[in-house]
């Protein structure tokens, strides 16, 4: 029961330090932040159906929002897409500059806000931590689609029908989600203090 207690202080100081930081560290945090989602990007398996392929980084962005909250979540995500588009070789594959995927960047973005803003230092249940972590995950397959469809159709001149895209970028990663939705709400439940 002491042991319970002692860590929920912890937590608590830890989301009131955060939320108490001054402006330059915010912005290390978000950096470094930004700097695990490159890490996670390397975790990825080509598939041979579609231009986009399975990474960790879907995990690591729903905890983005987790730990720095609605702003900072999606700023660090930002970041993340805007130091990738001009350089920085930490998107899947060591890669960087555009691609068929970078519609997925900004849906990592909105969906850091949304997991940020929906659960900003205080923990759930279980249960509604994974719903919130599937919707965000579905938050973040809607610009990555239209992307998608439009590198196909545009860039590659591949014209490819609305099925052909879900199909390519959607439906192979619905598994990969709710696996990755599952522990990311695991996480949450560990981490978050159960009251603000």
């Amino acid at each position: 029961m002491q042991i319970t207690s002692v860590l929920e202080k912890s937590r608590q100081e830890v989301f009131l330090r955060r939320a108490r930081a001054s402006l330059p560290l915010k912005i290390a945090m978000a950096a470094g932040v930004a700097a695990l989602i490159g890490l996670a990007a390397q975790v990825r398996l080509p598939l041979p159906f579609t231009p986009v392929p399975l990474t960790g980084q879907t995990f690591a962005v729903l905890l983005a929002g987790v730990l720095l909250g609605r702003k900072w979540g999606g700023i660090s995500m930002a970041i993340y897409m805007v130091l990738g588009l001009v350089g920085v070789p930490w998107f899947n594959g060591a890669t960087s500059g555009f691609g068929a995927s970078c519609g997925y960047l900004l849906g990592f973005i909105l969906a850091a806000l949304f997991i940020g803003r929906m659960t900003d230092g205080k923990a759930a249940g279980f249960a509604k931590l994974f719903g919130l972590m599937l919707c965000a995950s579905l938050i973040l397959h809607i610009p990555g689609l239209i992307w998608l469809g439009a590198w196909l159709n545009l860039v590659t001149a591949s014209p490819t029908s609305i099925v052909g895209i879900i199909s390519m970028g959607f439906i192979p990663f619905i598994a990969g989600d709710i696996l990755k939705a599952a522990m990311a709400a695991a996480a949450a439940r560990v981490i978050l203090p159960k009251s603000r």
